[in-house]
């Protein structure tokens, strides 16, 4: 029977075709047998990234005058998609990893700062944070209250962030805070810290629902001296730099979300050839065949949407409202595949011996991270509206 894969011709050039078999050798053989033991104990999966890293997957984007593989959002997408068809917890790293902290870097920050951080970012040395929530501002970004008072040599920050992919592992991380209240947004500027700075303080780290292999705790900046040299373009630009960041960030869960719930239907597509109820096969029935079908129409759209903003973003003319919308599609449908495969799996899909219980806990991020549905939304209808 012709895979979903094989149906859906990408076009793919030799090189992305060797990219995407290579990363989905590696997450078979190296990363799907130790999926729950990393789940289970929360521990981050340092020697796991590390070989991502020697592999140039962790600086995909980055051109190679700084380390990186100098590819595009097609291959950063295949990457992406393949390790969350395994285990969307290294996926979000992998992704967090690429997208924020890295990306931020060498889409804003001048000649000196690339060449400091860049090198050890891309190669894995050093694991990049990026933090923009904070506790009392999540979907409102701009309402944040981290601030960043110059003081000679050095900005002091003081502040808290929250929900920080990489808080307790990242070595580098960006920042956003306010160095002037009076502008507001305008007023958002973002920097480069280090783990060693005097003020820097790693909180809590948390408990989660799902995608518990990656790392997510609260930053806490008390004092924080940061050097003026430090800072990512000009003051007050760091909001603007932190949406366009966000943009290309919701391709990496749009992708995301299209890896997940194809895993879910590939387990359910095979537990369903196995396990027989009534005497038959539960592939043999209706009820089944209609679900399963509905997965596969679903991804396969989502897959279109994902790779066709991906496509324009490598092209330069990616917008907000598309970048959202395929961000939208893929969360939710992954949503529904995660659940309908659970549905399938029965009893057996509540217990930890078969991944789409995995699955359906890691999904949930997708609809909150990099802005919620809602917010998604928002975003498509004031585009729509738009004068």
């Amino acid at each position: 029977m012709e895979t979903l894969e094989q149906s859906f011709n990408l076009n793919l050039t030799e090189e992305q075709t060797l990219i995407r078999d290579t990363i989905r050798d590696f997450a078979d053989k190296i990363i799907r047998p130790v999926v729950m033991e990393f789940d289970e104990s929360q521990k981050f999966p340092t020697d796991i990234m590390h070989q991502l890293g020697e592999m140039g997957f962790l600086g995909i984007l980055i051109p190679e005058q700084y380390g990186g593989a100098g590819l595009g959002y097609i291959e950063y997408v295949l990457v992406i998609e393949e390790l969350a068809k395994v285990d969307p917890s290294i996926a979000l790293s992998v992704a967090a990893h690429n997208g924020l902290c890295t990306n931020h870097i060498y889409r804003f920050s001048n000649e000196e700062l690339k060449n400091k951080y860049l090198p050890d970012l891309t190669s894995g040395k050093k694991f990049g944070a990026w933090g923009l929530t904070e506790p009392s501002s999540g979907s409102d970004a701009g309402n944040m209250k981290t601030t960043a008072i110059k003081d000679g040599d050095y900005y002091i920050l003081n502040g808290t962030k929250t929900f920080i992919t990489h808080g307790t592992v990242g070595e580098t991380v960006v920042i956003m805070a306010i160095t002037d209240k009076e502008k507001g947004k305008k007023g958002i500027s973002s920097f480069i810290l280090e783990k060693e700075m005097e003020g820097f303080v790693v909180g809590k780290k948390e408990n989660k629902l799902g995608m518990r292999a990656s790392d997510t705790t609260q930053l806490i900046f008390e004092n924080c001296k940061v050097p003026v040299e430090n800072i990512i373009g000009n003051e007050g630009e760091g909001f603007v730099q932190a949406l366009k960041i966000l943009e290309g960030g919701r391709i990496s869960i749009a992708a995301l979300s299209v890896g997940l719930a194809q895993g879910a239907m590939e387990a359910a597509i095979k537990y369903s050839g196995e396990r027989q109820q009534f005497g038959k096969y539960l592939n043999e029935f209706q009820a089944i065949q209609f679900k399963l079908a509905e997965m596969a129409t679903n991804i396969e759209a989502a897959r279109l949407l994902t790779y066709k903003v991906a496509t324009a973003k490598d092209n330069g003319i990616l917008n907000t409202k598309e970048a959202a919308m395929a961000k939208l599609f893929a969360s939710e449908i992954a949503e529904k595949a995660a659940n309908d495969a659970v549905q399938i799996f029965g009893g057996y899909g509540f217990v930890k011996d078969y991944p789409v219980e995995k699955f359906y806990r890691d999904v949930k991020l997708l609809t909150i991270g990099e802005g919620t549905s809602e917010i998604q939304r928002i975003v498509i209808a004031k585009d729509l509206l738009k004068d």
